[in-house]
């Protein structure tokens, strides 16, 4: 059975795509959002060697959220669409944090703990990529091997950052940078109305209008209009069924249909009144601490 001392290539997914520091931000956002992945390692051509990891949060970041979106302003004067095809190792994280695929399961999560990460990357002594491991592959082993024991209301962060359906896409993505977060349910007159998300955000300019605007290289008007765009989505919402529980839900009711429904996050509910979120980090941190 495999349980926290095992090797951690037990429970990496070995088959890892990747792609190579020359390929352009466009290809590589297309590549996140066609695979619907949240992150994925960037390597040499070649060697396969690893130089860095990308993200959703990285996208978010280089088309307005953050400091990467002063490579648009600063190299390429403002051109938008000079700068997504310029070459991903411009925006993608270089100081990775990566494992050894001679490493203890345990070692991966103390490691993931201290550098605040969501998914690492494993690697041999060649430093060529042969795994990547993300929370949900160790909820799925913790889940096993802890007993799960308490409730949501116990676990639960309850100051919630929160935007309104009206506010813009624009301040939705700057808040996710500014606060660190991936996700933000969106209420409007204190009525829960869904959730968006970096990776919904990234499948906006992947597809449809704003992706039309980026090949003009103008997304202004894209990232002005109000985050009900992307909730009024079909086909960029991916959550429009949110977890939802109240207080006294079971943590272990909550890490069941986490797991069944491959969803990162459940938010705990009183009627229509958000009272907190639950996410995968929360769960694992629990889990992991637990005796």
């Amino acid at each position: 059975m495999v349980d926290l001392n095992s090797n951690v290539m037990e429970i990496a997914t070995k088959d890892v795509q990747t792609l190579p520091q020359t390929a352009t931000i466009m290809s590589a956002m297309k590549f996140m959002v066609n695979k619907n992945f949240r992150r994925f390692p960037i390597t040499d051509a070649g060697t396969k060697r690893l130089r860095g990891v990308i993200t959703a949060t990285d996208f978010v970041n280089f088309f307005g959220g953050g400091k990467k979106h002063g490579i648009i302003r600063n190299r390429y004067n403002g051109n938008l669409s000079a700068a997504v095809n310029a070459e991903v190792k411009e925006i993608m994280e270089k100081e990775v944090v990566a494992v050894s695929d001679d490493s203890s399961v345990e070692e991966l999560v103390e490691l993931m703990f201290e550098k605040k990460v969501g998914g690492c990357p494993v690697v041999d002594d060649r430093e060529v990529v042969v795994g990547i491991v993300t929370e949900r592959d160790i909820l799925k082993l913790l889940a096993k091997i802890r007993r799960i024991d308490g409730i949501a209301s116990e676990f639960m962060t309850k100051t919630v950052v929160t935007i309104r359906a009206k506010d813009s896409i624009e301040t939705a993505m700057k808040t996710m940078i500014s606060k660190r977060f991936r996700r933000l349910p969106v209420i409007e007159d204190g009525i829960l109305l869904g959730m968006v998300t970096s990776r919904e955000i990234i499948t906006y300019f992947g597809k449809g209008e704003a992706f039309r605007m980026l090949e003009y290289g103008d997304v202004s008007e894209a990232i002005r209009k109000p985050v009900a765009t992307i909730l009024g989505n079909t086909e960029i919402n991916m959550h429009r069924e949110i977890l939802l529980f109240p207080k006294d839900a079971m943590i272990s009711q909550i890490v069941s249909s986490m797991l069944d429904k491959g969803h990162g996050v459940a938010l705990i509910v009183e009627g229509s009144r958000l009272e907190g979120i639950i996410t995968e980090k929360d769960l694992v941190k629990f889990l992991y601490e637990s005796s």
